[in-house]
């Protein structure tokens, strides 16, 4: 692995500094958060505006905030994600933790479609592909999405006098029912599903949100129930929401805000 260099390292982190706060800042200001020398600071800042990653803020003189260039930059990363490629990538690292199958999936309409799949080692798992489609409700990831909805959006979705398809005898079929549920969901921010999309699985999943905040996708864990226990819930549900946490960082979320 290559040497990080101090001068580099030093201009992201003024860089970095612009992101909290009102996202403007003085020189000074910088001086005192960082602890560097205040020529440092002048020679970074003065290279940093000299480049487009600052500007001077109208009106204010002495402070600055973040230019064009970080907007270029970010943008053409985004033109970039593939979300199903970078949930893979992250789906692979929790069944690495796990050992259990992990899912991304989406929704669309009522349902959820998985977009990426990874599978656990052991004998006993569960059969699953990716793009294969489920009813929502029937799911923890499609119950997370569902959660996630603003109320309109889920009206339409699931309309008060039409009852819910069962998957097994544990599904939920009333949508009054699922409202409720629903409203756990929001409150604990992770989904759980217990047996009722296969009658010999449990599942746990969790938000993944893009750079605006919106919940674009959900993460899951999928176990046998041979293998499941309020302990190993508890611990699922951990590592699904950091595995969603590192996939919506992924996606363009500020960490902070997950």
């Amino acid at each position: 692995m290559g040497r990080l260099v101090p001068a580099v390292t030093r201009a992201l982190d003024i860089l970095e500094l612009f992101l909290d706060g009102d996202g403007t800042l003085s020189a000074p200001e910088i001086t005192r958060r960082l602890g560097l020398p205040r020529t440092t600071v002048h020679e970074l800042v003065t290279t940093l505006a000299a480049r487009s990653y600052l500007v001077h803020v109208p009106d204010q003189p002495g402070r600055y905030r973040l230019g064009v260039r970080p907007y270029q930059l970010g943008s053409r990363y985004a033109e970039q994600l593939d979300l199903a490629a970078e949930g893979r990538q992250v789906a692979r690292t929790v069944a690495e933790t796990c050992d259990e199958t992990v899912h991304v999936a989406i929704l669309e309409g009522a349902d959820v479609i998985y977009i990426a799949k990874v599978d656990s080692t052991h004998a006993v798992r569960m059969v699953s592909a990716a793009g294969r489609r489920l009813p929502a409700h029937c799911t923890s990831v499609g119950k997370m999405l569902l959660a996630s909805l603003p109320e309109d959006a889920l009206d339409a979705r699931l309309p008060d006098d039409q009852p819910l398809a069962a998957m097994t005898d544990n599904s939920i079929t009333s949508p009054g029912e699922l409202r409720r549920h629903l409203a756990t969901v929001r409150e604990r921010g992770v989904a759980v599903e217990q047996r009722e999309s296969n009658p010999d699985v449990n599942c746990v999943a969790a938000p993944v949100r893009d750079s605006t905040g919106k919940v674009v996708a959900a993460l899951s864990i999928s176990v046998p129930t041979i293998r499941w226990s309020e302990e190993r819930q508890a611990e699922l549900e951990e590592l699904a929401a950091k595995g969603a946490a590192e996939l919506s960082v992924r996606l363009g979320h500020r960490r902070r805000d997950i």
